[in-house]
């Protein structure tokens, strides 16, 4: 399985902090993970909250360890709300199911990480990341 490189990752980082500059979003924060869900790059906006890593890294590890992207993970939350409860467990607490989280995948269609965004709503991180996704010739799924 082919992972996201550093340099494809600090482009999506700083072309998602741009859109969201562009949209006028409050600071946001950024990860992108590998397919294992280990990070491989991580940015906050100036005035970010300090604490938005934790949250920006739960999108982006639900996505690539469900290979379920966060509009998807909140629609399960909210149908079976005891399978993500007990996903959370199993991942000790690192899920963060709503949407930001970002699977990222090449041109064939195959999965090289993930993302996660946080700062402004769920829907504008989705949003300005898979702008940064694109930018970087990834395709997202949110």
């Amino acid at each position: 399985m082919a992972n996201i490189s550093l340099r494809k990752a600090r482009t999506i980082i700083r072309k998602t902090l741009e859109k969201g500059r562009e949209m006028e979003l409050k600071p946001l924060s950024v990860v992108v993970l590998d397919t294992g869900g280990h990070v491989v790059a991580f940015e906050r906006a100036d005035g970010a909250a300090p604490g938005r890593f934790a949250i920006a890294h739960g999108k982006a590890y639900g996505a690539v360890m469900l290979g379920m992207a966060g509009r998807a993970q909140m629609a399960r939350a909210e149908q079976q709300a005891y399978f993500m409860a007990a996903v959370n467990g199993v991942y000790g607490g690192q899920v963060v199911p709503v949407p930001g989280g970002i699977l990222l995948r090449d041109t064939r269609g195959a999965l090289v990480g993930a993302m996660g965004v946080t700062g402004d709503t769920s829907d504008n991180d989705a949003e300005a990341g898979l702008a940064g996704a694109a930018a970087a010739g990834l395709e997202g799924e949110a």
